[in-house]
């Protein structure tokens, strides 16, 4: 622990130029003593550093001087992948590791491009999940990924609303959505997705096991989502709809009922208007997401949607005509 440390301390004032022992105590999350003490350490091993008293003083290293450990290990040039997604390398349990290799990759940089790259840093930060989004908890998610990153065969207890269910997997990827962290994994001949905070256990089975070849998980991802978003599509009505305005359909909330909605338009006629069939999880749903259309729309068909459509208005109206 303490070697690594010293790495880091003098790669930040490699990167930095130098720093005060409070700064230094502070990034390293130490006391300012440990940081004397692992300045004199590094002296002794040979490195010209050296601590400079008074106002606008601190801990620096001799004009010129430049380590040569700016190479990265493997775990490093991995989390270097989530450079800009410090809570997610964190949740993988490379949160040390991308600090450590974000230090090495400043120190390797010239001056010029070093500015640049601390610019943005300050400048540019992601913040992934949504508003009002608590962080899940994932604490099985740093044993599941280093069984991704090894091919190992993994025991894991899911929960299944009020019952836990045993299953035993081979690991193939991890895919974080809007925040949120899910295990992409086979089981027998199926691959299924498995959401990180509902797996209540997790047991190394001593296996190893051989990764599918043609497996792709973008791939798998993308046409996983499309096939749940398709599945989710339950019921569909057929409206006529001022072309002029289909653009308030993006205010739906599924992309894929929007996608499917356009891709279904007719050609419009003379007054711009066009038969278009609209998609989603029931009517319910579909009318609170035509609403935001007023006058733009009207449902035609079936029947049961354009009653829910007319009882829904003629309630508003009764209700802000009083």
């Amino acid at each position: 622990m303490r070697a690594s440390r010293l790495v880091q301390l003098l790669l930040l004032l490699q990167a930095g130029g130098g720093a005060t022992a409070s700064e230094l105590a502070r990034e390293l999350e130490v006391s300012v003593r440990t940081v004397y003490r692992d300045v004199e350490a590094l002296s002794a091993a040979g490195i010209p550093v050296y601590c400079e008293p008074g106002r606008g003083g601190g801990v620096r290293l001799i004009d010129g001087y430049r380590t040569r450990l700016t190479g990265l290990t493997t775990d490093e040039a991995d989390a270097v992948l989530l450079a800009g997604l410090p809570g997610a390398a964190a949740d993988l349990g490379l949160g040390t590791v991308l600090a450590t290799a974000q230090l090495k990759m400043l120190a390797a940089l010239p001056p010029d491009l070093r500015d640049r790259a601390t610019r943005i840093a300050e400048r540019v930060h992601v913040d992934m999940p949504g508003w009002f989004h608590r962080p899940e908890n994932t604490p099985a998610l740093a044993m599941i990924a280093d069984a991704v990153w090894h091919d190992r065969r993994l025991t894991i207890g899911y929960r299944r609303g009020d019952r836990t269910v045993e299953r035993t997997l081979d690991p193939l990827g991890l895919v974080m959505k809007a925040g949120t962290w899910y295990v992409v994994a086979r089981l027998g001949p199926d691959i299924r997705s498995y959401r990180a905070s509902r797996i209540a256990f997790v047991e190394s089975t001593g296996e190893t096991f051989t990764r599918p070849v043609e497996f792709d998980l973008v791939r798998h991802w993308r046409e996983a989502a499309d096939e749940f978003a398709r599945s989710m599509l339950k019921v569909r009505a057929r409206c006529r709809i001022d072309t002029a305005h289909t653009n308030l359909l993006r205010l739906m909330n599924d992309p894929a009922a929007v996608r499917e909605a356009l891709a279904s338009m007719g050609e419009p006629d003379a007054h711009g208007w066009a038969d278009i069939t609209i998609p989603s999880e029931s009517y319910e749903v579909l009318t609170h997401a035509l609403l935001p259309l007023g006058a733009h729309v009207e449902v035609i068909d079936p029947p049961e949607m354009r009653a829910r459509m007319t009882a829904t208005i003629e309630s508003m109206f009764a209700r802000y005509r009083r």
